[in-house]
């Protein structure tokens, strides 16, 4: 392996302690990250949701959440399409939930067996038939194009909710929000589907609330020198719509020419957090004549925010930590903005604390759906996490059970090792809905029984798995020559089509190229999978043939289609053509990514304070590997006698005033060759948590090391 040390400006590394707090080793973990910039700092460091992007800031949000407030208020039938992956799945329940707690009448329609992915025709002709007036689609549907035109035809809207890319060509949908749609006016593109319904669930609630729809104007006028500086910030729907600022000569302006008071003319109120004293001031600058209604909050903040209370805003500005990455700096008013933000989530719960309660299933979708572990992200997994280790959804207490997870601080690898795949199990296998129908389970003793069927799913997805590994691998291999090591094509048509996706991950694992896989339903029809390095676009590859393709959809590294059988042998044609003008992927050595070199002093227990400081880890964000130079290897054991493979071993690493349990995986062959106890090495590992018997230790897990003979060879 080799290893690789990004150099560091220790300008960023000084910046970001003195700026934000930050420890000096963080400080230069984020540095060598490239995470420098305030936005990226905010989500390391921040868990209040008043951080998160509002949602009205899709241009269609207003739209949807007014449709479904009149289905809601008309007593309409609503029904739910979503994907049988994991998003798709914690997609459909938060939406069906949320319908039913606010009493709609609401159904839901999961791809069951060999159906394709997404909405269909029969699916739409059967919504019709059962008096449905509204469809949701979540985790797919921006590429229903014909399947959205014909619900329309039968008088159903259709409000589409996904995460994918679009095609040229828009569905026709009532409403639709995407944040890979262009244009859409969200700011962060890489929610999940979960994500998304998130979204649309915290502007419903908004919606319901008294500030929905009502335009404010936020006030703040302070003394400048021998002037009045007014601040003004029009407020819709919680979202700056326009500013001003004006500093004003008192006497020397009259208020006719004031864009300040021009400004402040407009028929709403005029929000302040002490009326007495804005009012003093707007009369120095404007004279006693002029006569401006302010509403003074600050009673009613101190309601809900006590530990506001008796302090000015300048004094404010001093403790708020949303102040350290405004692009105002220190500015008041925009500490009064933050302030009426904070105030209206905690007035209502349902959009605070009851909304937290919903981010459990957000995480799951989104660690299980690869989303990159940046921006509003980390908070959404963070704060979904912790209600996962709260256990408070108790519809799944019974499958963490099974999983041995209960009362554990869980993390995302929990979460990707654990459960994502009994959940996914169930859609691969084609029952969707037994993960559904456990997830929005009531009752405790049937979601316990669910929670077994999915257990018992994922063993024989995994069986078939394996199964088809040992069939696919000579094809691949093949196949992956013949293609000049540009692409792997595999087709099986014994095989499930719901462990395509499974499959073609682990064949993208195998050969680094990019890897399809394609399955026969029902002799008549492929569904097909793909998956990429980051370097090769998987939805623009499958545009090339979306003629041939019944539907098709996906991500720039993951996607799938389905097309009739009759096409498959053009299809096949016409990908070897294309696969020969494209260039060769361009084999890489594996490389370990060091964080950072800790001497001696540095590595006690209180180190995984930095490591859990980076969680939670996923895309884009992976786990720290740190390094220790000049480790003495104490103690080698091999973990199991293994005879078709590798074994692993398990060592006891003396460094500084510590010994340190490790596990190296596939690591057998290297004792005695490479090192040997007593050896004096260098580790690049990842420390984590070890629970056993409801104790937590310490653990290392090596990834690679080295001794003074590799270095000298250059290895």
């Amino acid at each position: 392996m080799f290893w690789k040390k990004s150099p560091v400006s220790s300008r960023d590394v000084k910046r970001l302690h003195e700026q934000y707090g930050v420890d000096l080793l963080c400080s230069s973990i984020l540095a060598r990250r490239g995470q420098t910039e305030s936005e990226q700092i905010k989500f390391f460091l921040e868990n209040e949701l008043t951080f998160l992007h509002n949602p009205f800031l899709f241009d269609d949000m207003e739209e949807v959440v007014d449709r479904l407030n009149v289905a809601v208020a008309e007593g309409e039938k609503i029904r739910v399409f979503g994907d049988r992956d994991v998003d798709g799945i914690t997609s459909t329940v938060l939406m069906v939930q949320e319908f039913q707690r606010l009493g709609v009448e609401v159904s839901y329609k999961l791809p069951d067996g060999d159906e394709p992915y997404g909405m269909t025709i029969d699916g739409v002709e059967a919504a019709a038939a059962d008096g449905i007036t509204l469809i949701v689609t979540v985790d797919c549907g921006i590429s229903n194009n014909a399947e959205i035109a014909h619900a329309r035809s039968l008088g159903i809207d259709t409000i589409v909710l996904d995460h994918h890319i679009s095609g040229e060509e828009l569905p026709p949908a009532l409403a639709i929000i995407d944040p890979k749609v262009p244009g859409c006016g969200y700011p962060f593109s890489h929610l999940a589907g979960c994500g998304v319904a998130a979204k649309v669930i915290w502007a419903l609630r908004f919606s319901q609330t008294d500030f929905y729809h009502e335009d404010c104007i936020l006030l703040h006028a302070q003394p400048g020198h021998d002037t009045v500086i007014i601040q003004a910030i029009r407020v819709e729907n919680l979202l700056e719509i326009d500013r001003v600022i004006e500093e004003i000569n008192p006497g020397l302006l009259s208020p006719s020419q004031s864009k300040a008071l021009k400004f402040l003319s407009c028929d709403v109120p005029i929000l302040v957090l002490d009326a007495p004293s804005e009012l003093a001031q707007l009369r120095l600058a404007f004279g006693k004549a002029v006569d401006i209604h302010l509403v003074d909050m600050r009673s009613q903040m101190e309601n809900v925010m006590p530990v506001i209370k008796g302090k000015s805003l300048f004094a404010l500005s001093n403790m708020s930590r949303a102040m350290k990455y405004s692009v105002h700096g220190r500015d008041e008013l925009q500490v009064l903005y933050t302030l009426f933000i904070a105030y209206c989530m905690k007035k209502y719960p349902l959009l605070d604390t009851g909304y937290e309660s919903i981010l459990d299933l957000v995480a799951i979708g989104t660690i299980a759906d690869l989303m990159p572990m940046e921006d509003e992200n980390r908070l959404l997994v963070k704060r979904g996490l912790k209600v996962l280790t709260a256990g408070t959804r108790q519809a799944l207490l019974p499958l963490f059970s099974m999983q041995n997870l209960v009362g554990k601080q869980l993390s995302t690898s929990d979460l990707s090792w654990q459960i994502s795949p009994i959940i996914n199990a169930s859609g691969r296998m084609g029952k969707p809905s037994v993960a559904a129908d456990m997830l929005l389970s009531p009752d405790l003793s049937h979601a316990e029984q669910l929670a077994g069927e999915l257990v018992r799913l994922n063993k024989e997805r995994q069986k078939l798995g394996e199964e088809a590994w040992d069939r696919m691998l000579p094809m691949a291999k093949e196949s992956f020559e013949s293609t000049g090591s540009k692409l792997v094509v595999v087709e099986d048509s014994s095989l499930s089509r719901g462990i395509t996706g499974v499959m073609a991950s682990r064949l993208l694992k195998q050969f680094n190229a990019p890897s399809l896989v394609l399955a026969t339903v029902g002799g008549s029809r492929v569904s097909a999978s793909m998956r990429s390095p980051d370097d090769f676009n998987v939805r623009e590859f499958l545009s090339l043939f979306s003629d041939l393709f019944l539907d098709y959809g996906g991500h720039v590294c993951a996607g799938g289609f389905s097309m009739d059988l009759k096409n498959l042998p053009v299809f096949k044609k016409r990908v070897m053509e294309e696969i020969d003008q494209m260039d060769c992927l361009e084999a890489e050595g594996e490389t370990v990514s060091i964080d950072c070199t800790l001497p001696q002093a540095y590595m006690t227990p209180d180190i995984i304070k930095v490591v859990e400081f980076f969680e939670p880890y996923g895309e884009k964000n992976p786990p720290l590997v740190l390094l220790m130079e000049g480790a003495v290897i104490e103690d080698i054991q091999f973990m199991n006698n293994n005879k078709g493979g590798a074994q692993h071993v398990r060592l006891t690493i003396a460094f500084g005033q510590y010994k340190w349990p490790a596990l190296y995986w596939k690591a057998g062959e290297r004792v005695g060759r490479d090192f040997d106890k007593d050896s004096v090495v260098d580790i690049a590992f990842r420390l984590g948590r070890n629970y056993f018997r409801n104790q937590s230790t310490l653990q290392l897990t090596v990834i690679d090391l080295k001794t003074e003979a590799d270095k000298l060879s250059g290895k």
